[in-house]
């Protein structure tokens, strides 16, 4: 199936590319990329170096290098190997490629490159002084010199461990060159992140020591090579730069000479363990005795068990199909699912864009995938924002707040990294004072929805009772301090705000921060009453560590009634995104884009082209319904759609897959479909722009793939979670034959299809529970009931 240009799929399980385009270098790099949660590779060829955008990103590597970003060190690169014919290098930027292609599995994350080559016989010429006319016409292809086939993956069996394996088919007699090591010189977006490396060999292996500059970090990457295939080298030599180490071969080949090796990449840090370089030593060691089959079969038996909670299969849709399951390998990979100490990352492990950082992002677009999936993932990704709850502290208090302000950009510690001059006027050269760290309140209330979320859908009182609890009352405590009763109105109000629509900051009474805060607080009256219920002493003990008395509590009981909400206004049912807003310019993002002068222009606060009209960055009023379907209507979701779409820019891959939702509940299947695909191809297809006010914003877009599951599992499907009792609303694309996915609901083990009039639910022997259906507006006592081992079908 052809995708786009030269991007085709065979299988749905994989995109290859069929011809080199170097213009996409920086794309393709993040959307061919492996990785593990542990560790990201880019999607780049093995003989690629710094000016090819090549990067190796590994989690727990905070380091600040130029005393503004902090981010993720970008690691040597390990999976060095370069090729040269007669002293050409090989390589599809130079010389001529013929028969190219380029591969990623989604299904086991392996990356695979097949390309054979021959020297530019007009840079042939010119080597050997022969000149060639400059209006002759062009040389006819040689016949290719070398066929070179590689393949890698960053391992799942050891999160430690990439491994690649090569095969150089000669096609003409020669002497071959392969270099292969650890080459320090990587991309790196904002400068040197290590203050030492120390590159050393012992024995066959190869070693780069670093140490980061910020946090002394240690870091070992390490490299053994095994020949399996091919003559001996006519000769070897060890190579040593300053920001490198490799094995020089040279062999002398003859037509039909293959020689073939395997290449293991181990990389830890002190962060990990007290002696990494002794790590490595064990794994590569490991690793020989292995060898790549046995490795290769180790890391797909654990992608087998990914994909058998994580799927989602469209029958009738072959574009959705692969979509779906590129935008679930990215959000699998991007999420660091080994520990409960650190972030998803924005950008994933796909590059430094957005430092490496958790934004709100994690728990309202990535994580609802593994709530309903692979609850233990969701758990300990929670967990980190219970670890990190003394940065929030931290943070409150540095504004003059208390209780928990959470981290709008947030690493390991929680403390905030967000740059108060994020963007740059591009008119002007001048920094812009953005307020995403101090105004963008909601980032805290976001994450107290996420962790009761998670408790609807679980049941785990023992997560609740040891980190939830405590995470949501010291949420409710910052959100006591930060909001503003008005005495002559008798309500609270929530001024000066950054919402979810970025370009219009510093409003009152946003509408969306409210709802959150709502709903925060009225979670934490909940757990505060159930901690009573089930464990006094505990409840005593906890609130007496964290100083909250009852008054506080009656404070928050209060604030629950009397947060000042906007509601949808009688005659139209649309809801005012902000106070005033309405009074705001109406104008269509597409006629606003006239008004810049650069195209690079920051459309936002304080003096973008957006902030006195009524043209969003992204949804906002919309965002609350993806969120609360249940206390809003058919007819008010449609009618804020219908308002908010027009006046949209899009400028967030955050905000197509809202829409889409919204869409396909209001009736609107062809446009949630549309938006389904726009959503998700956005790294695929290259849709959003890599620079936005002079800083690069590219990689991996994790918030919209972790959405792709969302749009199709709450949206077309319309599952809602009612107590014990799971509702389908189905709305599926009229050339969809049916959809097919997996659910963990309390310890219920379910496997779901939705179909144009029924919905199949089957509960695996395996469950712990039995759990309720029911389908349209059926009433939950009407439903099925549905025991471990059992079917029911019903029709709508």
């Amino acid at each position: 199936m052809q995708l786009r240009d030269n991007l085709v799929t065979d299988t749905g399980w994989e995109i290859r590319e069929e011809s080199f385009n170097e213009e996409l270098l920086i794309n393709n790099g993040s959307n061919f990329m492996t990785g593990n949660g542990y560790l990201g590779y880019r999607g780049t060829l093995p003989e690629w170096r710094a000016d090819q955008y090549v990067g190796c990103f590994v989690t727990d590597t905070y380091d600040n290098a130029d005393g503004k970003w902090e981010e993720l060190a970008s690691a040597p690169n390990g999976l060095y190997v370069s090729v040269s014919v007669d002293g050409r290098e090989v390589s599809a930027l130079g010389g001529e490629t013929i028969d190219y292609s380029r591969e990623l599995s989604f299904r086991y994350g392996r990356h695979a490159r097949r390309m054979s080559w021959s020297m530019d016989p007009r840079a042939a010429g010119a080597e050997a002084n022969v000149a060639t006319p400059a209006a002759s016409a062009p040389a006819e292809s040689a016949p290719p010199q070398l066929t070179l086939e590689d393949e890698r993956f960053a391992s799942y069996g050891n999160i430690h461990l990439m491994a690649a394996r090569h095969r150089l088919s000669a096609h003409a007699a020669g002497r071959v060159t392969i270099h292969a090591g650890i080459d320090g010189e990587v991309w790196s977006l904002h400068g040197e992140h290590f203050r030492s490396c120390e590159p050393s060999s012992a024995g066959d292996d190869l070693y780069m020591k670093t140490i980061t500059g910020e946090r002394q970090i240690g870091m070992v990457v390490s490299n053994r090579v095994v020949f399996t295939e091919g003559p001996e080298p006519a000769a070897r030599e060890l190579v040593t730069e300053d920001r490198g180490i490799f094995r020089r071969l040279d062999f002398d080949v003859a037509a039909g000479t293959d020689i073939a090796f395997e290449l293991y990449c181990v990389i830890y840090t002190s962060n990990d363990l007290p002696d990494p370089a002794g790590a490595c030593a064990r794994d590569l060691d490991q690793c020989s005795e292995k060898r790549y089959p046995r490795l290769w079969t180790e890391h797909t038996r654990v992608w087998d068990g990914i994909w058998d909670c994580s799927r989602v299969d469209v029958d009738g849709d072959e574009l959705a199909q692969v979509l779906l399951r590129y935008n679930i390998y990215h959000n699998v990979i991007a999420t660091p699912a080994h520990t409960d100490h650190l972030p998803i990352g924005a950008r994933g492990l796909s590059c430094q864009a957005y430092q490496g950082a958790a934004f709100w992002d994690q728990e309202i677009f990535n994580l609802p995938m593994f709530v309903y999936t692979r609850p233990d993932v969701a758990r300990r990704i929670l967990i980190y924002r219970y670890k990190t709850l003394d940065g929030a502290r931290r943070k409150a208090r540095r504004l003059g707040y208390y209780g928990a302000f959470y981290a709008w950009v947030s690493s390991d510690t929680g403390d905030e990294i967000c740059p108060s001059y994020f963007f740059k006027d591009v008119l002007t050269g001048r920094d812009i004072r953005n307020h995403f760290n101090d105004w963008q309140i909601h980032i805290s209330p976001d994450i107290a929805y996420a962790v009761w979320n998670y408790y609807l859908v679980t049941g785990d009182w023992a997560f609740m009772r040891d980190y939830g609890a405590e995470m949501l009352f010291e949420i409710a405590q910052f959100l006591v301090s930060r909001v503003h009763f008005k005495r002559d109105k008798h309500r609270y109000e929530f001024i000066r705000l950054l919402g979810p629509d970025e370009y219009h900051e510093n409003v009152d009474n946003n509408t969306f921060t409210a709802v959150q805060a709502r709903y925060a607080l009225r979670a934490a009256v909940n757990v505060y009453v159930a901690l009573g219920d089930r464990q006094p002493e505990l409840r005593e003990s906890m609130t007496a560590r964290l100083g909250i008395e009852q008054s506080h509590v009656d404070e928050w009981r209060r604030m629950v009634e009397l947060i000042h909400v906007n509601e949808p206004d009688l005659a139209t049912g649309v809801i005012e995104q902000f106070d005033g807003f309405f009074d705001h310019e109406d104008i269509t993002p597409d006629a606003l884009a006239e008004r810049l002068i650069d195209p690079g222009e920051y459309w936002g606060w304080p003096n973008g082209i957006a902030v006195p009209t009524q043209v969003s960055k992204q949804a906002d009023v919309c965002q609350i319904f993806t969120l609360h379907r249940g206390q809003y209507s058919t007819e008010v979701m449609k009618a804020n759609y219908d308002y908010y779409e027009p006046r949209t820019q899009h400028g967030s891959s955050l905000s197509p897959s809202v829409y889409g939702t919204v869409a396909s509940w209001i009736g609107y299947t062809d446009t949630a479909r549309e938006y389904l695909v726009k959503s998700s191809a956005v790294d695929l297809f290259n849709t959003n722009k890599s620079v936005s006010g002079g800083t690069f914003i590219g990689g991996i877009h994790t918030a919209a793939c972790g959405a792709a599951w969302q749009m199709v599992v709450f949206g077309f499907c319309g599952l809602e979670l009612e107590g014990e009792t799971l509702r389908f609303r189905p709305h599926l694309p009229e050339s969809w034959a049916s959809v097919s996915f997996f659910l963990e609901i309390r310890g219920a083990l379910l496997d779901v299809e939705v179909a144009s009039s029924s919905v199949t639910v089957t509960s695996r022997a395996t469950s712990r529970s039995g759990v309720g259906v029911v389908v349209g507006n059926t009433p939950a006592e009407e439903g099925g009931s549905l025991e471990p081992a059992e079917s029911v079908t019903l029709t709508f």
